[in-house]
């Protein structure tokens, strides 16, 4: 019998936690909006459950991860940035890249093995990770959905070994064969796995009419309930497969999108997105049931930008305001949907704009759950956010923050899936492309859909090789991975045009 919250909050001091990330859902794909006024997808989507979590929290309105899956999801894991960290693209099978081939390019040696809690493991990123620090400190964890943190038969292929208590339905690869019940979730048979598309470990749901959704959120709300009852402070990874690709309906929300208007596609994308936030709901009320909704802490977070390239036609502006999408250094490839909330803590209904990146999940939530005193093989780039949400106000813009994704995503459209570093800074932003060598620089707060490339306005020169130079010399200090000319076998110069 579960004890009343009262109770629960005498029985453990520490708050529990959510993190609730979702695949590859962009920064206006809610109806909550981020920006300075609605848009037209604000109007589209219906989230009612983000717009409760806002009303009770903050929401952090330029937050940003990596332009694709892996490189966010070891950032979160481990707090290095993916400039440290070197697993720059997402990863897949052992021992080998996933880099389409480029004319002109090759990707060398990076971290395409993901991450790894044993040392000297080859092609990985060795590190001691957030679930297992905190399981350290008294917690009990557990991952549901999506992990994509290390290569199918590497050690992190299976989140266990980095700490988690508990893994139900994370593996190696970063996306779902299927989001049916009927389709086994990807299995080709009932009962069993199949690599390495189908989704492990929900045997007990396969053949049934349950989306994947809402089996997962099931899950959650199992471990959850048993935590409490329990007793044990609580760190639950609630990480959805949606909205990833492939789209099929969740037929739970289907129809109203198709009465609004929208394309059999479109009406797919939107009704995951309601099936995500339908999630996010059952969890709260879960709390709620369970007498902890006072003392737990709920982290929403977007692993990269909104899904672009393959929606076709006016729907690959799907990101407006922002520029681009999954697979690029422009705001739509990496600003994110955040809301944070804290009970007692975050002051309801406000807006935040202090500029924070995918790794400072991870000194965040150590400082959330009260774990001073850790030691780690890697250095922790990321930066606690915490006086944010306890104090109520934007910190200081003027912190560098730095993206690196010098590899070849394997989907393209225009300014999409190019090899590419960027650096913001307070307003200004610089983007480097790898292929050309050309810089581009930007001022977010006049224009945030990057429309207006002001790199050779002889005003703002000194601010180009500023950005530019700094950008380079963090590349340098971390000796980051950058990709090859194949004619030469040189490395590309930096974006300040000095040489490897």
């Amino acid at each position: 019998m579960i004890v009343l919250g009262v109770q629960v909050a005498e029985a453990q001091e520490k708050p529990n936690i959510i993190l609730f990330l979702v695949d590859d859902m962009g920064w206006q794909d809610t109806s909550v909006p981020f920006w300075t006024e609605r848009t037209v997808l604000n109007d589209t989507y219906r989230t009612p459950h983000m717009e409760r979590l806002a009303a009770k929290g903050v929401k952090f309105t330029q937050a940003y991860a990596c332009p694709v899956s892996s490189p966010s999801r070891v950032s979160l894991m481990t707090g290095a940035n993916v400039a440290q960290h070197q697993v720059s693209n997402w990863t897949l099978y052992k021992d080998k890249g996933t880099d389409k081939p480029h004319k002109l390019l090759t990707f060398g040696e990076w971290n395409y093995n993901g991450l790894s809690p044993v040392q000297d493991y080859p092609h990985a990123f060795y590190a001691k990770c957030l679930p297992l620090l905190l399981k350290e400190n008294g917690y009990r964890s557990c991952i549901i959905g999506k992990a994509h943190l290390g290569a199918i038969d590497t050690p992190a292929a299976d989140p266990l070994t980095i700490g988690f208590d508990y893994n139900i339905g994370g593996h190696a690869a970063g996306a779902m064969g299927s989001y049916l019940g009927e389709n086994n979730y990807g299995n080709k048979e009932a009962g069993t796995w199949t690599k390495p598309w189908g989704v492990p470990s929900l045997e007990a749901y396969h053949g049934s009419d349950i989306f994947l959704t809402e089996v997962l959120t099931r899950e959650g709300c199992k471990f959850m309930e048993k935590s409490v009852a329990d007793k044990q402070p609580f760190f639950l990874y609630m990480s959805h497969y949606a909205v990833h690709a492939p789209f099929v309906a969740d037929k739970r929300f289907y129809q109203y999108y198709i009465d609004k208007g929208l394309s059999e596609k479109e009406a797919q994308y939107a009704s995951l997105v309601e099936g995500m936030d339908h999630s996010l709901g059952a969890l709260m009320d879960c709390l709620e049931r369970a007498g902890v909704a006072e003392n737990t802490i709920i982290l929403f977070m977007s692993d990269n930008g909104g899904y672009s390239v393959g929606r076709g036609g006016e729907a690959a502006q799907r990101n407006y305001p922002l520029r681009g999408g999954k697979g690029a250094c422009f705001e739509g490839g990496i600003r994110e949907p955040m809301i944070a909330y804290w009970p007692g803590i975050t002051r309801p209904g406000t807006e935040n704009a202090t500029p924070v990146i995918i790794e400072d999940f991870f000194p965040t939530i150590l400082e959330m759950g009260e774990v001073k005193e850790h030691q780690t093989p890697q250095r922790i780039d990321g930066v606690s956010f915490v006086k944010a949400l306890k104090k109520g106000k934007t910190l200081t813009k003027e912190r560098p923050l730095y993206f690196h994704y010098p590899n070849n995503w394997g989907e393209q459209r225009e300014d999409v899936g190019l090899p590419q570093s960027a650096i913001r800074k307070g307003d200004w932003k610089l983007i480097h492309y790898y292929e050309t060598g050309i810089n581009e620089l930007y001022n977010l707060k006049e224009d945030i859909s990057e429309k207006n490339n002001l790199i050779k306005d002889k005003r703002y020169a000194k601010k180009g090789a500023s950005l530019a130079k700094e950008l380079s010399n963090y590349l340098k200090k971390n000796k980051a991975n950058l990709p090859y000319f194949k004619e030469t076998g040189l490395s590309v110069p930096y974006p300040d045009g000095t040489i490897n």
